[in-house]
Formats: structure tokens, C-alpha cells, sequence
């Protein structure tokens, strides 16, 4: 059967199956079949460069991970209402990498689920409903993060408790307090209409506006503007944390702020469903005292052993150092396809996080880069796109990510930027 139509009658099958809401990449999408390190390969064999799937953030199938997640899984599997060591200790090795006021962890399945469960314990904690994010934020799809996630292109929040605000646009000196205002902006707007806050919710990183990390630091004023109008501050890490960044394993690290409550998710387990919250222990105590928390897979013992393998493949494999290093060069190399592109107009980025701002005539170039992560995908490299406009190319590898496959990315980059000019 041939390849084409092979796919065709997987993408009817599956348009039948699954219904209508679900999305693929690519205009002609990538039937997978298998995974190993930084590569993916099709159904036909051809292997495809991975410089997007961040869940797989050790590698596709590292044997560590596939060893210890089977060797649990052949032992025993249950829930956090029995006693077990194994969970115990995972959330040890997990909160030794925290600042010392993050005291505690609770587990979840999802990264949704942890953003879920950390409004709730902020809308416990302040008696309040208000929920300020950024215009073009993902953070999950339940359904009290759908509306708090504009990225979905549902129609804007109308719920009375969403405040959006612009994300970060400069890398300067003012970016903090720009960010800032806005922050004070809609807080003080919920005062005027009644609403009393529960939190800052950011993705560190800032992933699904498109990217931006610069300056260190930025973040601060806005977390503190959180904590003047009573809101806490919630550290969305499920896409910049585990190391992507290449400074610690913590996005918020990089702005010197200790969150209230951090989220984890994608990255844990290596593809493995794990998920985490962890928070100052004394809001836990007061939502403990208030609430009853409960999850059948959330904190297992095969999820610790795939979380547990995860940290030891970091740590032995030195990939926060590989990270922060194949990271640099990687800006690099693309800082000088900005000399020759006049499409490219900015790179950013923190570690093995790049994005890659496409603009034409002064405005954003979101159907260029549609071309191009299309272009790439036909020639076997993987990337996706971000921003409001579309136009920012999101570039996030693996962490085992080197400097023989920065150098097959950005050539083809080039080779496609050169392809797809707007002339």
C-alpha cells in the first residue's frame, strides 16, 4: 500500500474515531512508529531530527527510564493511600532542588491537573476568585484552565475572574516593569469591579506568547505586584523547567523569586504521565485543614520510579550543563542566519528553548513560518511555531541535544529560509 494513501486512511480513521477537536502537526502529518534519543522515525523508515518534543526530555525511550518504569511496573502499582517508600523517596530528591520555603509536594497525572490543583489551593488560601495570565498562555484543559488558556484559540475569557496581560515584547532594562504595570494594571481593575485575587499564573518562559526569557530578573516586579494585592504566585514549569533553561532545573530560578507554587508536568517521567504541585507547606496546611485531596494514579510507585530515573539521566548525563551549552551555540549559529535572513528579526531563548522571530515588512510573518516549520518537516527536521501571530518558530529538542544535530537543524533552517523568502 502506498505511503500516502496509507496516511490518508489513518487520518480518516482516526477523524472517525476521535472525533473533531483533535489536531495534528503538519500539513502532511508524521506517522511515527518509533523513538531513540533525539530521533523519531516514520512508518517508511525515514528518521526525523527532534527539535520540539519536550516530553521526552532525556531522550525518546532512554533504556534508564524503560528499565526502572519496568522493573516497578512488575512489582507492584498502587495509589498514595497506602504506604510506600518509593514516592517518599522522589518527593525527597524532587524538593532538595527547590528553594528551601517549597516544602512540599503533591502529585498529579498531568500538568493540567496541576495547574488545576494549585487554584484551587490559591483560591482556598486567599478566599479569592481572580486569575491574572498572559493574552497567548497555555496552561492546561480542564475546565478551569481552558478558560485561562487563550492559546487554544477559544474565543477571549469571558469569564469575570480572567484578567489577560501582554507578555513580555523587549529583552531591556524595562521589560520587568512594563510587565509589571500591566500586572498591577488588571489587579487593580478587579478591585474596581469587585473581584478579590487568588494568583499570577506564568509559564517561566513565557512558551505559547513566543518565547521570551531576558533579562534575568524581568519577573520579579510583576511577583511582587502579585503579593501586594494579596494574589499568590503561581510557577508555571511544565515546558521551561527539568533543566531546559540550562541554569539549575528551575525557569523561575533564572529571575531570583521564589514562588508560592510550582507546576510540573511533561518532562517528569520522559513521557511517562506524571505530574507534580509543590508549594509552601503552610498553604498546604491551610488547605489541607479545609479540603480533601485525592488522585488513583497521581504519585504511583511506577511514576516515581519513571520521575526518579528521570533526575538520575539529568544529573548523570550532566544535561543542564549540555542544555545551558549546546543552548549557547545553538543561539549562535542562528544569530548569524539573522545576518543572512532578513525574515529572522530577533532569537531568544534560554538553553535548549529557542524562538525564532519571524517578520516581514515590520509585521509578523506567521504564514512564512508556517511554510517553513512544513519546509522542515518535509526534510526531516521537526519544529513547531508560537506566539499571537504564529510567527515564531519554537525550537525545544530533547535535552541529549548536541552539537552535531545544531548543526543539521540550522542548515536546513537556512536552506528552508532561503526557500520560503517573501522575495
Amino acid at each position: 500500500m502506498p505511503a500516502e494513501t496509507s496516511t490518508q486512511q489513518l487520518i480518516a480513521r482516526r477523524n472517525r474515531l476521535l472525533g473533531p477537536a483533535y489536531r495534528l502537526f503538519y500539513e502532511q502529518p508524521v506517522h511515527v512508529v518509533r523513538g531513540e534519543g533525539i530521533w523519531l522515525y516514520d512508518a517508511a523508515g525515514k528518521r526525523y531530527l527532534d527539535a520540539y518534543n519536550n516530553v521526552a526530555c532525556v531522550g525518546h525511550c532512554h533504556p534508564r527510564v524503560i528499565e526502572a518504569i519496568a522493573r516497578q511496573a512488575a512489582v507492584l502499582n498502587t495509589h498514595t493511600r497506602y504506604l510506600h517508600e518509593t514516592i517518599l523517596d522522589y518527593a525527597e530528591r524532587l524538593l532538595a532542588t527547590f528553594p528551601a520555603e517549597i516544602g512540599q509536594v503533591m502529585f498529579t497525572c498531568t500538568g493540567s491537573e496541576a495547574n488545576d490543583l494549585a487554584l484551587r489551593v490559591a483560591r482556598t488560601c486567599t478566599s479569592g476568585t481572580g486569575v491574572i495570565v498572559t493574552r497567548t498562555a497555555y496552561h492546561g484543559v480542564t475546565g478551569a484552565l481552558a478558560e485561562l488558556s487563550p492559546s487554544l484559540g477559544l474565543p477571549e475569557p469571558t469569564a469575570p475572574h480572567v484578567r489577560l496581560v501582554p507578555a513580555p515584547q523587549s529583552a531591556g532594562d524595562e521589560t520587568g516593569e512594563i510587565f509589571a504595570n500591566h500586572v498591577r494594571t488588571a489587579f487593580a481593575d478587579m478591585a474596581r469591579n469587585g473581584i478579590r485575587p487568588a494568583a499570577l499564573l506564568v509559564d517561566t518562559i513565557f512558551s505559547s506568547d513566543g518565547v521570551f526569557a531576558d533579562p534575568p530578573g524581568f519577573l520579579r516586579p510583576a511577583v511582587e505586584a502579585a503579593h501586594a494585592a494579596g494574589a499568590l504566585f503561581i510557577a508555571d514549569e511544565v515546558q521551561p523547567g527539568f533543566g531546559r533553561c540550562g541554569q539549575g532545573l528551575w525557569g523561575f530560578a533564572r529571575h531570583g523569586i521564589v514562588p508560592d507554587m510550582v507546576t510540573m508536568g511533561k518532562p517528569m517521567g520522559n513521557g511517562h504521565p506524571i505530574a507534580a504541585m509543590a508549594a509552601r507547606p503552610d498553604l498546604l496546611r491551610e488547605f489541607g485543614a479545609r479540603s480533601r485531596y485525592f488522585n488513583t494514579f497521581g504519585g504511583n510507585p511506577v511514576s516515581a520510579a519513571a520521575g526518579m530515573a528521570v533526575l538520575d539521566v539529568i544529573e548523570r548525563e550532566g544535561l543542564v550543563e549540555n542544555a545551558g551549552r549546546t543552548g549557547a551555540l545553538l543561539r549562535q549559529r542562528l544569530d548569524a542566519l539573522r545576518a543572512r535572513h532578513e525574515l529572522v528579526a530577533e532569537v531568544r531563548g534560554a538553553g535548549l528553548f529557542i524562538g525564532v522571530e519571524l517578520r516581514h515588512g515590520g509585521a509578523p510573518a506567521g504564514q512564512q513560518a508556517a511554510r517553513i516549520v512544513n519546509a522542515l518537516r518535509e526534510t526531516g527536521v521537526l519544529i513547531s511555531a508560537a506566539g499571537p501571530g504564529g510567527n515564531v518558530l519554537k525550537i525545544r529538542p530533547p535535552l541529549v541535544f548536541g552539537a552535531e544535530h545544531v548543526d543539521l537543524l540550522v542548515d536546513a533552517l537556512d536552506q528552508a529560509l532561503l526557500e520560503n523568502s517573501p522575495g
